[in-house]
């Protein structure tokens, strides 16, 4: 433990009874420690220069925790859907034959598809696109 200096602290009779109330809630062990605490806390306050930039580290703590939780989170909910579309391109590749070139253009317009709709895509969208083109097209080739 360090070397601890004693000084004179002069305070109110009320600033003095709050402090005593308050480090006993606080679950602090003595009231030095708790003035340590709390002259700790408001000197990185004023390193931080900026009320806005300061978070308690409690609070910090707390939101590293529960990023982290959310980033477990996805990274599970991610992991479980490229298993699900592996599967569904594994089948679909093992029942349908098809070329390069159609395979190349179908990833180009997926792109496209996935940038105009800003990543909202829905089937039902895409079916009604689908049967749109097939009604505008009369099937002959010429």
């Amino acid at each position: 433990m360090s070397q601890k200096e004693k000084f004179a602290l002069y305070l109110t009779p009320d600033m003095k009874a709050r402090l005593e109330r308050r480090y006993q809630e606080d679950g602090s062990r003595s009231l030095t420690g708790f003035i340590e605490n709390a002259i700790n806390f408001y000197l990185d306050y004023l390193s931080a220069n900026s009320a806005g930039l300061f978070l308690p580290s409690s609070v910090q703590s707390y939101l590293d925790g529960r990023l982290n939780q959310l980033e477990d989170r996805m990274s599970s909910l991610l992991f479980k859907q490229a298993v699900e579309l592996d599967l569904g391109i594994s089948v679909l590749a093992d029942c349908v034959n098809l070329d390069e070139e159609y395979l190349r253009r179908k990833r180009a317009e997926s792109v496209a598809n996935v940038k105009k709709f800003n990543g909202r895509l829905r089937l039902e969208q895409m079916a009604k696109r689908a049967q749109e083109q097939r009604d505008g097209d009369d099937g002959w080739q010429d």
